[in-house]
This record gives C-alpha cells, structure tokens and sequence, in this order.
C-alpha cells in the first residue's frame, strides 16, 4: 500500500518541530557537511582559518587596544586577553551571518522539496563547530605558553556554550525569517556584526562600565559568556555567576522569540523566496 503524507501549514505560534527535524536529521547532516566543504574547498590554508580570522584580530587588537589605547586586561597578557573572546565572538557571529543568509541561499531548494525550513539555520550551528573546535586547540596552545591553567569553574564550558549557541540560533533564526521579505538584511549584517562586537567585551574588559550600570550590561548574553571563559582559563576575576544567570535567561528570550517568529512566518517562505 502506498504511503501518503500529507504537509500542512503551520498555523498559531509554535516552537520547534523536534519529531521533524530527528526525521530529517541525515539533511541537516549533508548541510552542515555541505558548508564546511563550500567554506575550505580549494583554500590554501583550509581550516587553518578557523585559526587565522580570529588569531590575527587578536593581533590588531592587541596593537591598538593594547599598546596604543593602554586598555585595561584585568592583568593578563592582552594577547590571551582578546583571543579568548574571539574563540567564542567568531563562532556566535559565524553562526549569526550565516543562518541570516541561509533562506535566501536556499531559495530554490525551498520552492521545491518540503523539509523543515529550522534546519537551514540549525545547520550553521554545526558548520561552525569544527572552527569553534579548532580556535580552542589554539588556545590551549598559548595558556600552555603563557603557563597558565584553567580553573575547576571549566565545567561551566558546556553552559556557556549553550548560552552561545540558544542566542545564536534565536538571532539567527528571527533575522532569517525577515531577510526573506528584507534583503537589506543580509547586506547590513556585516555592519550589524560589527556594532554588536563592540556591545561586547571583546576589546575592552567590563571593569570599565560603571558598576551600577553592570546588571542591565549583562542582559547581553556575550558579556557573561565572553567574561565567564575568561575566568575559567585566565582566571583573571571570581567566575561571573550572576553575568552567566542573566545571560542564559536572555539567551533563553532570545531563542525563544527567534523560533517562534521564524515558525509563524515559514508558511510564506516559498512565495517570498
């Protein structure tokens, strides 16, 4: 007896299809796979870039912010002080621009064969691990230099990472869903990066905001992801408990609102693409 399957529309706010995206998992395998090798294929350094982009913005930052500016590094070489934010800035923000752009590359795959549209973004969330993976062995390699060991809070790591990925993908997934009625978007979104990493501490340590003004800083989910690695592996101040505590509730707003927004609008995805 053939087997008739039947694809209705979404209707109301729904969160995520967890039965959908399992059913399709082998799609959201091929994708993930498809962007590292799109990414690398035929590079010179390949995943040596994982290393390169943030390695050598590091470096600039360290020339300017450092030596030049004199900003503060809580006491640790400024060096270490920057590139373990950008370990964690360049995979949030690698995530980010390519989940935005994800509909609107796929535009053609999605007028024509039916799969849940949330695995277009998901997919960047997997692409991006191996960079995320190979940035970190870098790290390791310079605390090894620099003789510097992490501390016990190192079992925090899967949560700040949670953190990362869940504003990611709510990001991601909002900006999606308005990139394909809005192209300007996309095209914004290196601007967008950009302010968004300076609304960070990724140059800058939060010592320099106003104490009375740190809460309301903290809602931004990289503030406590950023300074909670660097007190795990630079030890540099007390692990940031209550930073990490709002920003996983933010980070929890964040997605939520993301995949809603996305799941309401994905029924026009096809006819706007």
């Amino acid at each position: 007896m053939q087997q008739t399957t039947i694809i209705k529309p979404t209707s109301g706010w729904q969160l995520i299809d967890v039965k959908a995206i399992w059913a399709y998992r082998d799609l959201l395998y091929f994708l993930s796979l498809r962007g590292i090798k799109i990414k690398y294929a035929q590079s010179i350094l390949g995943v040596g870039w994982a290393v390169f982009d943030p390695l050598i913005q590091a470096i600039i930052f360290t020339v300017i912010f450092g030596n030049l500016a004199k900003l503060g590094s809580d006491g640790t070489p400024y060096i270490l002080f920057s590139y373990t934010a950008m370990v964690s800035w360049t995979y949030f923000s690698g995530i980010l621009t390519e989940a935005t752009g994800s509909l609107v590359k796929n535009r053609t795959m999605i007028g024509k064969v039916y799969f849940p549209r949330l695995i277009l973004p998901l997919s960047a969330v997997f692409g991006k691990l191996i960079d995320f993976g190979v940035a970190s062995l870098v790290l390791i390699g310079l605390l090894i230099y620099y003789g510097m060991t992490p501390s016990a809070t190192i079992i925090m790591v899967p949560v700040l990472l949670l953190i990362l990925i869940l504003t990611s993908i709510g990001a991601g997934c909002f900006l999606a869903a308005l990139a394909v009625q809005y192209r300007d978007i996309q095209y914004a979104m290196s601007f967008l990066v950009r302010v968004l990493m300076y609304s960070a501490p990724v140059v800058y340590s939060v010592s320099i905001i106003p104490e009375r003004w740190q809460p309301l800083y903290a809602l931004n989910p990289m503030v406590g992801v950023i300074e909670g690695m660097r007190s795990i592996f630079l030890q540099n101040r007390p692990f940031p408990w209550e930073w990490v505590g709002t920003g996983f509730a933010t980070s929890l707003v964040i997605f939520l609102i993301g995949c809603f927004y996305f799941r309401r609008t994905e029924r026009h995805f096809a006819d706007l693409a």
